[in-house]
């Protein structure tokens, strides 16, 4: 699958590199996201290492991420303004960085990973436990 995904999007490991790297140095510099990952992230270089990880299983299906996100960000003082000005800057990198197919297909998968946890977030902060079930959403 992986295979198949590199030769539909033309997306690799040094690309999705390359798109992190960029994209996070959006964000750190920008005005509404960066005080709030510098406050939660001491050492960019595993952070940096992980997203990478996390983009590689997401876009391309390489399972090289094994971790929970939705824990992580339960707590932070986000809204869906946060994640809209999330979305610009990914969306702004994915153009700049990655071919016209793989920035669509990394593009799509950042939008409904940002519904999934704003969904997630808006949930704990309601109910105090996140929901992952449609059903529980009322």
């Amino acid at each position: 699958m992986t295979a198949r995904l590199h030769a539909e999007t033309g997306l690799d490991e040094a690309v999705l590199h390359e798109l992190v790297q960029a994209f996070y140095a959006k964000v750190r510099s920008d005005a509404q996201l960066g005080p709030i990952f510098e406050s939660r992230i001491v050492d960019w270089e595993p952070h940096l290492d992980r997203m990478t990880a996390f983009w590689s299983s997401v876009a391309l299906m390489t399972g090289r991420y094994h971790g929970a996100p939705v824990p992580k960000h339960i707590g932070l003082p986000v809204r869906w303004s946060h994640f809209e000005r999330w979305l610009s800057l990914f969306r702004e990198t994915a153009v700049e960085v990655c071919p016209p197919a793989g920035a669509a297909h990394v593009i799509e998968r950042a939008e409904r990973i940002a519904r999934s946890l704003n969904m997630a977030i808006q949930d704990a902060d309601r109910d105090g436990v996140p929901s992952l079930s449609r059903a529980d959403n009322g």
